[in-house]
């Protein structure tokens, strides 16, 4: 049954009549209070996605002036009015006024307006809003820089030239098409709009005495920055990771994951919040090796890989499994684990820890070491959303949503199941502890991380560091 079928069938149910004058009077105001019962709790699942579907709108708008009408010959059905206009209110005030042809205009404004807070409320990109943007040192190397949509280009060649410690002056932000066009971004820009609108990537480029754009070289002096992660408290940089992806995750609809899996029409605007936080889990990976492969001194190097072990322990025990599993990934990346001289240096009880950690991340019997680990954590907790995916895909695809032309309830019961972990996940919230103010280059650190995202550029490194033998 599509989703207009399922409207209709709703709206005859709700106004049929009894053509056989056998049914009492009473049951058709029940009979129509199981209806608004049941779009009730539609309406409360879906919330604002359902109000996304033009024909949907036109039902909801539909079945309200039925109650309406009816709510004078059958005075019981007034209570569920109110909820239902309760309901409705999260998304519209329906009132009505609304309907009469005489306040057309007034309503065309009010639904412009209305569709704006859905956008919002859902987690849509606005201008308002923070999202990821990466800005390219080289062709495979980025900053990946939290901010808004709206941020100016002259805000982010700020943060970009701390970070690559060179002077704001002596930088440029370009936006460069895959066709080869530049096109540089003035201070008043709305960079990342910019972007978008010329379908390009942003560059970061330094200009010369002829004021020609050059940019940065691969071998660049900015491939040789200083290591300053080791001068930072491990357990503050796993508490800024963790608040960091909290704010993420806390994001993601429920229903995200569902329009991720099943690849509906328009999944790209639907999962917006949903692909951040995989995109994270991502780079916190590429992160940690790019940190790792761009330290040339084998006695930092070696600290740099004991202090990422303790990071990904702290990041368990803060019940911050994405992040948990991102760096023990990062760390068993091929560019990473081949490393013999960095990893002989290791102490034992590092090695000893790494190996339980990495333990978790075992996948035989279905990522069962995962699986009983996370179920003992009290909640709050931050899951591993890849496996959660996979966990609705597998189920997805495993069983058939029909079975001899009727629903499979056991399936949908099942990704029901899966899907609301995330309730469980959310149960309580996050602490107010903060990292420890001494260090103020935490934040970057953590908000602007700097990623080599081309595994061919992250094996160059590693031979370059340690030459096969």
């Amino acid at each position: 049954m599509t989703t207009d079928d399922l409207c209709q069938a709703l709206l005859r149910h709700y106004c049929a009549k009894n053509h056989q004058g056998k049914e009492d009077m009473l049951d058709v105001p029940c009979r129509k209070r199981k209806v608004l019962h049941l779009v009730s709790q539609w309406t409360l699942l879906y919330k604002d996605w359902l109000h996304e579907d033009e024909h949907l709108k036109q039902f909801l708008k539909t079945i309200y002036r039925n109650v309406l009408d009816d709510v004078y010959e059958y005075p019981i059905l007034e209570k569920d009015l109110k909820e239902f206009q309760k309901l409705l209110g999260m998304h519209r005030r329906h009132t009505v006024d609304e309907y009469s042809p005489h306040r057309k205009h007034k309503a065309i404004l009010h639904q412009f307006s209305l569709k704006e807070n859905w956008l919002q409320n859902r987690g849509t990109v606005t201008e308002t809003e923070e999202v990821f943007c990466r800005i390219y040192i080289t062709e495979h190397s980025y900053v990946s820089i939290k901010t808004k949509v709206s941020t100016s280009a002259q805000e982010i060649l700020k943060i970009v030239a701390e970070k690559l410690q060179h002077s704001q002056e002596d930088l440029a932000l370009v936006a460069l098409s895959f066709s080869g066009e530049k096109h540089e971004l003035q201070p008043v820009d709305h960079a990342i709009s910019k972007s978008l609108e010329l379908s390009a990537r942003i560059f970061v480029f330094r200009k010369d005495l002829t004021d020609t754009l050059n940019p940065f070289a691969e071998n660049d002096e900015t491939q040789q920055r200083p290591v300053r992660i080791l001068g930072i408290n491990t357990w503050d940089l796993a508490l800024e990771l963790t608040n960091f992806d909290w704010n993420l995750f806390n994001l993601v609809h429920e229903q995200e994951l569902i329009y991720f899996t099943f690849s509906r029409q328009g999944s790209g605007e639907n999962t917006v919040n949903l692909s951040l936080l995989l995109q994270r889990c991502n780079e916190v990976q590429l992160w940690v090796a790019t940190e790792i492969l761009l330290c040339n001194q084998l006695c930092k190097r070696v600290q740099l890989v004991k202090k990422f072990i303790k990071i990904a322990a702290h990041c368990k025990a803060q019940r911050n499994l994405n992040s948990f599993f991102a760096i023990v990934m990062g760390l068993n990346t091929a560019s990473v684990s081949r490393l013999s001289q960095t990893w002989e240096r290791v102490p034992g009880k590092f090695k000893k820890l790494f190996t339980e950690l990495e333990s978790l991340t075992d996948p035989s019997l279905n990522h069962k070491a995962y699986r009983d680990t996370f179920k003992k954590m009290k909640s709050p907790k931050i899951p591993f959303m890849p496996l959660l995916l996979k966990d609705v895909t597998f189920i997805h695809e495993g069983n058939k949503t029909f079975l001899d032309n009727l629903v499979n309830f056991e399936k949908l019961h099942m990704i029901a199941d899966t899907v609301r972990s995330l309730r469980h996940c959310r149960r309580n919230q996050f602490g107010n502890e903060v990292p420890t103010k001494e260090h103020q280059e935490l934040k970057p650190h953590v908000h602007h991380l700097h990623i080599i995202d081309s595994q061919q550029t992250l094996f160059e490194l590693s031979h370059r560091i340690e030459p096969r033998v």
